[in-house]
């Protein structure tokens, strides 16, 4: 047997039979290797442990004393243990200026890769303040795009932590070049996958568009802004004295331009509610969203008879209606602390997603106005996209009349929430509660603009007007002739009720499928619901429709 001593010796007498240059080939050439394997995975591992640390302990330590996590550590409480599979991690910038060349990081300031959430694969993004503050380069830009790329080819969706100082100015325009590949793949997602942004940090500038193009956008309190131009210029053209908070925080934006659609208390929070959200949404707009095992029982809810005032003008709570009807302790608000005469938000009836769009009595007696209808609007269009079935609860008195809303585009404004449903193909069910006025009736999906189902409570008022305002002028002439205008004009009022303010006169003519018990409605809308489930709606051939924006 040849034995392992003889071939090495072989090998040595080999190589001292030949020349000095040949032996420095083989080196070249990786016939001998001249480093052990232990000397490059230290090297790897090097590497890796450098890309891990960021920007160094030291600004580590300075984003926890601002009650920040960090990048890594928002990715690790977000996707399920073990799952996130980072890529890039070793990509750095290009940029030779400014001395930048001197300050080199692995992973250039945005951890980028794939994960899963619930079992569900999720693209991720999360920016890393403590490299370069953040700041979109050239290769941070590549990052974002190549798991957007991913995504839209796999049909799973995109969550961005953001927390960025915005463009790297020493690299001038490149860095604007690559928020504009963000921009422009954001707008080809749109309506493919969902694309959900957390706000952790600043986002200023051109950073904030594309978190603006995005589904839904979560911002936390205290620790996070969102503006296009910062306090400093402001104060400079508008000499207004303004802080980042008050300019562009968590609670102005929740509140104030609805720019944001929920407000955290903190970084787990908002990663809490990123993972519930995503429980209620598909992954992609070919696919349904996720249904709960749910075993049957008896449906009826008495409490429900008894939510309705005796008095037509009297405000309550439609949340009391929606919690008596969809499953237990579902409800998800979306925009809860904007516009809050309309109340939007997911939740399950029977284990299944739905989104609820409903007018809110206990606030401006439930009009609709512009905050209300464009707020309203981008959700019928989200669920729409995503093939989330539709509920709504209407108790609207009409729009809200005034110069400040007339100027401000109310007929713009009122026409998107009315082209949103106009739009919709899932299945859409309304149940009118109590008033339905005017053409605020006409635009709370009802059966005209191809609601599927419309349902009426008793308590239901279906007119063009109340009967107050309805009785001046049907009556104007006999009221003001009459010797006791005060009893003439009650009279007249009780006559319009009689006969218009009830949901009867609509039920004749077909635009009200059923009237039903309030306690019956959750079996209603179950049964509804399930029928509908394969329903196929087909829009005429075009390119795209022309929303009024």
């Amino acid at each position: 047997m040849f034995h392992v001593e003889q071939s090495l010796y072989c090998y040595r007498l080999f190589l001292s039979e030949i020349p000095l240059f040949s032996v420095s080939l083989f080196l070249h050439f990786n016939l001998i290797d001249p480093f052990p394997m232990n000397d490059k995975l230290s090297n790897l591992d090097a590497k890796i442990a450098a890309a891990q640390l960021g920007g160094g302990q030291k600004r580590i330590d300075a984003q926890h004393k601002k009650g920040k996590l960090t990048a890594r550590e928002r990715l690790h409480f977000l996707l399920d243990e073990g799952s996130f599979e980072e890529i890039g991690m070793l990509v750095t910038h290009r940029s030779r200026e400014f001395g930048l060349e001197k300050e080199i990081y692995p992973g250039d300031g945005v951890v980028t890769g794939y994960g899963t959430i619930a079992g569900r694969l999720v693209y991720v993004f999360s920016q890393d303040f403590t490299v370069f503050g953040g700041s979109l380069s050239e290769t941070h830009a590549e990052k974002i795009c190549k798991v957007m790329d991913l995504a839209m080819q796999n049909g799973a969706p995109v969550i961005g932590l953001n927390d960025s100082g915005g463009a790297r100015i020493q690299e001038g325009v490149v860095s604007l070049g690559g928020y504009a590949d963000i921009f422009y793949r954001n707008t080809l997602a749109s309506g493919v996958i969902p694309q959900i942004s957390a706000i952790m940090g600043p986002c200023a500038g051109g950073a904030v568009y594309s978190p603006a193009i995005t589904d839904f956008i979560m911002m936390v309190e205290n620790t996070s802004y969102m503006f296009v131009t910062g306090p400093n210029v402001v104060k400079t053209v508008t000499h207004e004295e303004v802080t980042s908070e008050e300019l562009g925080g968590a609670s102005t934006h929740s509140t104030k331009s609805g720019v944001t659609h929920f407000s955290c208390a903190n970084e787990v929070e908002c990663i809490n509610n990123i993972k519930k959200l995503f429980s209620y949404i598909p992954s992609n707009c070919e696919e349904d969203a996720p249904a709960l095992p749910y075993s049957g029982g008896d449906e009826k809810r008495i409490s429900l008879n008894d939510i309705i005032p005796a008095n037509p003008n009297q405000p309550y709570d439609i949340r009391d209606v929606i919690s008596g009807v969809i499953d237990e302790d579902s409800f998800f608000e979306v925009h809860k602390n904007f516009a809050e005469n309309i109340v939007v938000g997911f939740a399950r009836i029977g284990g299944r997603s739905i989104g609820i769009v409903a007018n809110q009595p206990a606030f401006l007696a439930g009009v609709l106005d512009n905050h209300a209808s464009t707020k309203a609007a981008r959700f019928v269009r989200f669920c729409d996209s995503f093939n989330v079935p539709l509920l709504v609860f209407e108790d609207v008195p009409g729009f809200l009349p005034g110069t400040d809303q007339e100027w401000n585009a109310i007929i713009t404004n009122g026409a998107k929430l009315l082209y949103a449903f106009c739009e919709a193909t899932v299945p859409r069910i309304t149940v009118i509660t109590r008033k339905a006025y005017g053409g605020a009736y006409d635009v709370m999906n009802s059966k005209h603009i191809g609601a599927d189902m419309n349902y009426a409570w008793p308590t239901a008022e279906i007119a063009v007007m109340g009967a107050k305002g309805a009785a001046e002028i049907i009556f104007k002439k006999e009221i003001s002739e009459a010797k006791d205008p005060e009893a003439k004009l009650k009279e007249k009022e009780k006559e319009y009720t009689d006969l218009f303010a009830n949901p009867y006169k609509a039920a004749e003519r077909g635009y009200i499928d059923e009237v039903i018990r309030p306690e019956d409605t959750r079996s209603k809308l179950m049964k509804a619901f399930k029928m509908l489930e394969n329903k196929v709606a087909v829009l005429p051939k075009k390119k795209h429709g022309n929303i009024p924006l």
